[in-house]
């Protein structure tokens, strides 16, 4: 009879790497398949994400707390009439319904800025993070006197439905804040997209990306900073997105 070999443990230096990232590292083992606290604590993670992506955002809660911002909003839709269809048709979360554009139509002067809040994939992100982020946001922009358009709150909202806004409000920038996809680390995670010159048929590769603005990522007040830093950037180099990195490289 032979002496099986015992299991290795887990090396201490692979455990210790749990305490620098969320992802499920160094979980253990019990049998063929995890331990009972790692499975219920991945299944929790699902129902959250899952709970996050069906959620209906609070318009009435967020256009109150906008309004204790002392900024004005506009509430439109987009042409997903409601969750199942946004979710199944990515493409209508990227238009207005027409009542909504023919709200934006009405003549008002031409911002600087329009910042849209849209409940994207993840209502709970908006309602956790959103308030925070846009009073400092606003506050510097406000600062550095550039023209604000009302805050747009748009319902079943994807990125590129901002192109649309600021076209029509002929704003030379956008900036969109939503939920992203819910992870199974961060089900509550907001993300910011900035374009410059907003029109319909704008590439993902013209705008700009600030993401994972959450408890546990980046701060409400960093992700101001890095979005009025970008916004006079955008404004100098006239440009977002890559062509945005192309204008400063060139000019270094």
């Amino acid at each position: 009879m032979t002496n099986r070999p015992a299991r290795p443990a887990i090396a201490d230096s692979w455990v210790a790497l749990r305490r620098h990232t969320p992802a499920r590292i160094a979980i253990g083992r019990a049998g063929f398949g995890l331990p009972v606290h790692a499975y219920l604590d991945f299944q929790a993670a699902h129902a959250r994400a899952r709970d996050a992506v069906h959620a209906a955002l609070n318009v009435d809660a967020l256009s109150n707390s906008i309004a204790g911002c002392g900024l004005p909003f506009i509430v439109v839709q987009s042409a997903a009439p409601d969750r199942p269809a946004f979710l199944k048709r990515p493409d209508l979360g990227r238009m207005l319904a027409g009542e909504s554009t023919a709200r934006l139509s009405d003549p008002m002067v031409a911002p600087d800025v329009v910042i849209v809040v849209g409940d994207g994939l993840s209502s709970v992100a908006v309602e956790r993070h959103a308030i925070p982020v846009l009073d400092a946001l606003c506050r510097r922009l406000r600062e550095n006197e550039m023209v604000l358009a009302p805050i747009v709150i748009a319902t079943q909202a994807r990125v590129a439905l901002a192109d649309q806004i600021g076209e029509l409000l002929q704003a030379r920038l956008s900036i969109i804040m939503l939920g992203e996809r819910p992870g199974l680390s961060a089900a509550d995670s907001l993300g910011m997209y900035l374009t410059y010159e907003p029109r319909v048929g704008r590439l993902d590769s013209e705008r700009n990306c600030i993401s994972n603005i959450h408890a546990e990522g980046m701060t409400a007040e960093d992700a101001a900073g890095q979005a009025f830093d970008l916004v006079h950037a955008m404004f100098a180099h006239r440009a977002s997105g890559i062509p945005l990195a192309r204008n400063k490289a060139g000019s270094a």
